[in-house]
């Protein structure tokens, strides 16, 4: 049985099953260190008419969205939103980001305040492009927490 048979708006699976569905060490990896970064825990939620329709996990800080996760069979898909005020920062990011990543960041087109990317992370150097533009989203919060 498909994972959005199982797993309907009215079933909602236990985080174990995410990570099973997945069965990826990249999941593991984002999932701890955005709990070890910005000190937060995952939000499982459904969303019917998002991007990405099905069971997804939110990593929010300070009531800001630093992240969305949809399980994927052996992948995972990162929405990530880089906002007007990261844009500048974001476009002197992108030539460090891998040739994906960079190529994905031209295509998306800005709108609703930024630039919605959906990052299928397959690969250890996506996952780091991911980190680095997630850092961004807090970056000036986390220079205020140091003074």
């Amino acid at each position: 049985m498909e994972w959005s048979e199982l797993y309907n708006r009215f079933h909602q699976p236990a985080k174990e099953n995410f990570s099973e569905y997945v069965n990826d060490d990249l999941w593991h990896e984002l999932n701890s260190y955005l709990k070890e970064t910005y000190h937060t825990l995952p939000q499982i939620g459904y969303s019917g008419c998002s991007m990405q329709k099905g069971w997804n996990v939110k990593y929010r800080k300070s009531g800001r969205s630093l992240c969305t996760l949809y399980p994927m069979q052996g992948y995972f898909i990162t929405l990530v939103v880089i906002g007007e005020r990261e844009m500048n920062e974001a476009e002197l990011l992108m030539p460090l980001c891998s040739e994906y990543t960079q190529k994905l960041f031209r295509q998306t087109v800005s709108g609703y305040g930024g630039k919605w990317m959906m990052i299928e992370v397959i690969k250890p150097d996506v996952l780091n492009d991911v980190k680095k533009m997630i850092e961004l989203r807090f970056r000036r919060e986390k220079s205020l927490w140091y003074m």
